[in-house]
């Protein structure tokens, strides 16, 4: 008995004792406003102690996240759209280490954004490539065209250059080209309960019976950390979300739900990342209404970020399904709405470092038919107030080759629109005589269709950073990352979209697809195409300079 009570009173102290060190170690310190402006602007230094800061509204936490708050020396400032709060009195509390740099009374509200006059024109910043104001982005989520918008909904930490705080950023555009950021999208429920990947569907039955007024409700299918697989609808073009009373709609251990129609079968089907021991899989779950789901089947080998599309072999009316995950290596079969079959091995698809977490549209018009993809491009500057990029939109297309079916990827049309400069040379070049084919830009969209004739290797110099096709072996490089690329006949097919952060390289007419990360040199000749080992004929290359899709500094 003594022994018993002796064991309480040791856990006693030990409680008593972590508490007095945490209470010495860490502060909390609050601030009241009252909100009558549409942001709170928060000055961050990266790398600085991180603090969890809380905003509170009659008592109640109404926003929860990590912050490297520091108001003397701040790297750049983020903004929090606190417009649902006007005129209502809000506490910050911040707890952080004693000794962090100080910041809560540093922030200001404003309805203006900070360094707005410089926004999407900072030095790295790429510039036909989409990327958000501030803070970090990564996998592309919820991608469906809707009412005359493309919308691309992304995982995105607004209060920090790094990972973290998972909320759905939201940017819509009328030709996948132009984008415009819009406020957040989905928040978190609460701490610790993040918005992760997911996507988005237009429930034009209503089977949902979330629409009104004969319009038809956008919902978002996402993964919630804390609860599982949720659903949430929104009544105003996928402006602001309603979370499904019903939460969450699948529960098990994964994550990342793809949802989509199956017409056949008139139900909805979701292919979701799932966890069962060590396997990791995708799991297939059916559904009337989107709110009540069975679990069909299951097929091994993949990891997180799943997709599962029909796509029409090219030049013949039958199609395929396709599955992949994050890496983009993919399988080619058969589904029936609720069993997908494999009928190859998996097969590569990316070979780049700059791309994970692709997602393709769904709701593309059947007049249009295009299979659109938009993956993460993992690419990123420290000395700017944004990380990370989303890689340009490409259109699949399935085609017969010698080695069976293959998906191919190419830049979707649009880009013309954005052609400025157009430069067109055809040429032969020798090992002795490079071409230089421009001496300056940064933004291109590079077309090459050359005649190897005798030499060894060909290819270009972007800005410093080589891109070469070895002939013997037939081997495409870029930095450490290579392909396999054939040259039937001798003649190769190169296409570059070189932007401020990254290089985009397809080979073969899209059959090779290869996303570069990049760190420029500013001191060299833009565009170099090279030969060695004997001379080549450029049949034609074909340079043309790119605009900006983001408005000028004075717009």
């Amino acid at each position: 008995m003594f022994r018993f009570h002796s064991t309480l009173l040791l856990a006693a102290l030990m409680i008593a004792f972590m508490v007095c060190i945490s209470g010495y170690a860490q502060q909390v310190v609050t601030r009241e406003l009252t909100i009558d402006k549409q942001y709170l602007l928060l000055p961050v230094r990266t790398g600085a102690a991180k603090q969890r800061v809380k905003y509170l509204v009659d008592g109640k936490t109404a926003r929860e996240f990590d912050i490297e708050l520091d108001g003397e020396n701040p790297s750049f400032w983020v903004f929090s759209d606190v417009s649902g709060f006007n005129g209502k009195k809000l506490t910050i509390e911040t707890s952080a280490p004693q000794d962090a740099p100080g910041g809560l009374d540093a922030i200001q509200q404003s309805d203006t954004l900070p360094g707005a006059e410089t926004m999407y024109h900072e030095a790295t910043r790429p510039q036909f490539h989409f990327t958000s104001r501030r803070g970090w982005n990564n996998d592309p989520n919820g991608l469906v065209f809707f009412q005359g918008e493309y919308h691309l909904y992304y995982q995105h930490n607004p209060f920090g250059w790094n990972w973290g705080n998972m909320h759905w950023g939201h940017a819509v555009s009328p030709d996948l080209i132009h984008w415009k950021e819009l406020p957040i999208a989905l928040y978190p429920r609460q701490y610790n309960d993040w918005c992760f990947s997911g996507s988005a569907v237009i429930d034009e039955k209503n089977t949902s019976e979330f629409g009104q007024g004969g319009e038809p409700p956008l919902i978002a299918a996402y993964t919630s950390t804390g609860r599982g697989e949720c659903i949430a609808f929104s009544l105003d073009r996928g402006r602001t979300f309603h979370d499904y009373e019903g939460n969450p709609v699948v529960k098990h251990q994964g994550r990342d739900p793809k949802v989509i129609w199956y017409k056949p079968g008139q139900h909805w089907v979701m292919a979701v990342y799932d966890e069962m021991g060590d396997s990791k899989g995708i799991a297939f779950y059916t559904s009337p209404d989107l709110k009540e789901w069975t679990r069909q089947s299951r097929i091994e080998g993949y990891y997180e970020c799943p997709e599962l599309f029909e796509i029409p072999i090219e030049g013949k009316t039958e199609t395929k399904w396709i599955v992949y995950a994050a890496d983009g290596a993919y399988t080619i079969g058969q589904f029936d709405g609720k069993t997908f079959t494999p009928e190859t091995d998996k097969l590569p698809y990316n070979y780049g470092d700059c791309f994970y977490a692709s997602q393709t549209y769904n709701n593309i018009p059947e007049s249009d038919g295009r299979r659109i993809q938009i993956g993460w491009g993992r690419t990123g500057d420290p000395a700017m107030p944004f990380n990370q990029q989303m890689n340009f939109p490409v259109e699949l297309t399935l085609r017969e080759t010698d080695d069976g079916l293959r998906l191919f990827a190419w830049p979707i049309r649009e880009i013309n629109t954005l052609y400025d400069k157009l430069r067109v040379k055809k040429t032969r070049v020798t090992p002795d005589e490079p071409l230089i084919v421009t001496a300056r830009g940064d933004l291109f969209d590079v077309t090459a269709n050359i005649e190897l004739m005798d030499a060894s290797e060909v290819g270009f110099i972007v800005r410093g950073m080589p891109v070469s096709y070895d002939v013997k072996s037939e081997t495409l490089r870029c930095g450490d990352n290579t392909a396999p690329l054939k040259a039937p006949n001798g003649f190769l097919s190169l296409r570059l979209l070189v932007d401020r952060q990254s290089v985009e390289i397809f080979g073969g007419d899209g059959r090779v697809y290869m996303p570069m990360s990049a760190t420029f040199k500013d001191d060299t000749v833009a565009l170099d195409f090279y030969c060695k080992g004997g001379a080549v004929r450029a049949d034609s290359i074909r340079a043309a300079e790119l605009k900006s899709i983001w408005p000028s500094e004075n717009e």
